[in-house]
């Protein structure tokens, strides 16, 4: 990346035309997170506090009554979007994966600072009451719902059920989820305060597209003359293969914490892509020797977008779904009990002194400190 930043303005424009700009969206984040920390002496009158250094992390840590507890609320965002048009176009039902990348979504960003889910609540907003008729969309997703908090292992407390006309298409679905957590007792929440330089980076396999980039998967699929139909090399169609279901790593990292493996970071790879490694706010330098596999879908659609490699890199998961940061000459121990529990992984890179930024060694991409400004929401 070129240090006055112009690469990474080039990708925010390109994003920002499918109708996500990160520019604008982490400024607001920025503010909200400042406004949202002016609250934390309210705990007090309920006889708890807050972990200040989760503010700006993938989940928000406070203390109660000795018990270290997280929260977190996440949306799907356009993905849902995937699934209307492929069981309209083609007749094939996928949202039971959809409810899983919403849950998915929920939970890894709570499993993040090392809180197990407790209880997970939904928000399906529609915008007429029509979905809930079809003979087997809601049942899919209702049941996928459950498949997915049964492997976080939490409990699916209840939520919320709006028909929202005039604000959501009248064919459209919204999906949203909120939990909260516990780290388990005899550990602290992980937050990036004990990373240190030669800590190894392992990278855990994701199986796609998980929740980010739908958007422009949808700009790809209306410049084809198949749209969502489009055969892809390997031989499955391009909605198929974007519509396959995100790994859900809250089991990982619960046997991480009971195998007394030294982690010193996760980091739940979304939004920004491996950006997304360096989310602590740390002046630290990560190094990326080796890459994962990049799933057939995300390189179709970097090639069909028209994407350099720091503009794919910095947008999608290309592969890696979860970061693993632990002390030195930990890491194999962490990919193999990453595979015990049946993940993909690769020890992939280490953290040098140096400035906040990710360095892709092998394909010469370089992500400052500029590119991720994430605040504090």
């Amino acid at each position: 990346m070129d240090g006055d930043g112009s690469n990474d303005r080039g990708r925010q424009d390109r994003y920002a035309r499918a109708g996500v700009d990160y520019e604008r969206l982490d400024a607001a984040k920025r503010l909200a997170g400042d406004l949202a920390a002016r609250t934390a002496p309210l705990l007090e009158r309920r006889g708890a506090e807050e972990v200040a250094a989760s503010r700006g992390q993938s989940a928000y840590v406070f203390r109660l009554g000795g018990t270290t507890l997280a929260s977190v609320l996440e949306c799907l965002g356009t993905k849902s979007m995937l699934a209307e048009e492929l069981l309209r176009t083609a007749g094939i039902d996928r949202w039971a994966d959809v409810a899983r990348d919403a849950v998915a979504a929920v939970v890894n960003d709570l499993a993040s600072v090392g809180a197990l889910p407790l209880v997970v609540h939904a928000y399906f907003a529609t915008g007429s009451p029509a979905f809930y008729d079809h003979p087997t969309a809601y049942r899919s997703l209702a049941a996928g719902w459950l498949a997915a908090c049964e492997d976080a292992g939490a409990t699916w407390g209840g939520g919320e059920t709006p028909t929202l006309a005039g604000l959501i298409a009248e064919d459209g679905l919204e999906l949203a989820g909120s939990a909260v957590g516990v780290v388990p007792d005899g550990h602290e929440p992980i937050l990036g305060e004990a990373l240190a330089p030669g800590d190894e980076i392992v990278l855990v396999a994701s199986s796609g597209l998980h929740a980010n980039g739908a958007s422009l998967v949808r700009g790809v699929a209306r410049e084809l003359d198949d749209g969502l139909l489009h055969r892809l090399p390997g031989g499955r169609t391009l909605g198929e293969a974007a519509l396959d279901p995100s790994v859900i790593y809250v089991r990982l990292v619960a046997a991480l914490l009971d195998a007394g493996v030294p982690v010193t970071y996760l980091s739940h790879i979304t939004g920004h892509g491996l950006r997304k490694v360096m989310r602590a706010r740390r002046d630290l330098t990560y190094v990326l020797t080796d890459l994962p596999p990049v799933p057939e879908v995300l390189a179709a659609v970097t090639v069909a977008a028209g994407l350099s490699d720091e503009e794919a890199y910095g947008t999608f998961n290309m592969g890696a779904g979860l970061a693993v940061m632990c002390r030195q000459g930990a890491g194999r121990r962490v990919v193999d009990v990453a595979r015990a529990e049946g993940y993909d992984a690769l020890l992939a890179g280490r953290i040098e002194r140096g400035p906040r930024r990710v360095l892709l060694e092998p394909l010469g991409v370089v992500f400052d400190e500029a590119s991720l400004q994430l605040g504090g929401a």
